[in-house]
């Protein structure tokens, strides 16, 4: 029989806690301080080096600029230069359409010795209609206002004349030169006289 007086040995739990302990690695135990590799700082570049290195980044950046300005003043030279030629074979193919007219022209001035004024004048009108045709082909369109409202916009008044009824007033009385448009713009408004009460359009 076990002697009460004697004292208890360990118990089996701090036996099992003692042993847990000394199995323990101590080189496994994790370090609050990282290793000076693993610490995510690059190494310091030396000053030189770094200034050498933006010196070639900017001159690299100034030549891709220069690069990019000359091909930017190219693409504008060649622009200017094919509206240039776009603009020239326009007005070739308007020259072209007129020479029929030309050759007209000049048959009528080869001999009319033996023409008779009614025949010429019938010439003349037809080489008129085919000259107005290819021009409003081109895109011309004449203005004669004669009868319509004044229009600043598009009416010169060179002259007023006092209206025979209050309902002509600021209308045109007559058209001294018409005026023209080219596909929609002005480029020489008709020169009229305007039915004007007060004196002045």
């Amino acid at each position: 029989m076990a002697d009460p007086a004697a004292p208890a040995g360990p118990s089996s739990d701090a036996a099992d806690l003692a042993s847990t302990d000394m199995s323990v690695d101590p080189g496994s135990r994790a370090d609050p301080s990282p290793p000076p590799e693993s610490s995510g700082r690059l190494p310091a570049e030396p000053p030189n080096e770094a200034v050498r290195r933006l010196e070639s980044q900017l001159e690299e950046s100034r030549e891709r600029h220069l690069r990019l300005a000359a091909e930017f003043d190219n693409f504008r030279k060649r622009g200017a230069r094919e509206r240039a030629e776009l603009g020239e074979r326009a007005q070739a193919g308007l020259v072209t359409r007129l020479l029929d007219v030309l050759d007209d022209m000049d048959r009528l001035n080869a001999d009319n010795s033996g023409v008779s004024s009614d025949s010429m004048r019938e010439a003349v009108g037809l080489v008129d209609k085919k000259l107005r045709k290819e021009l409003e082909a081109a895109g011309l369109e004449r203005i004669d206002p004669a009868g319509q409202p004044f229009d600043p916009s598009l009416h010169e008044a060179v002259s007023t004349l006092p209206p025979p009824s209050p309902d002509r007033d600021h209308t045109v009385s007559a058209t001294f030169q018409a005026g023209y448009r080219f596909k929609g713009t002005l480029i020489r408004p008709a020169r009229v006289q305007v039915y004007s009460e007060q004196g002045q359009a």
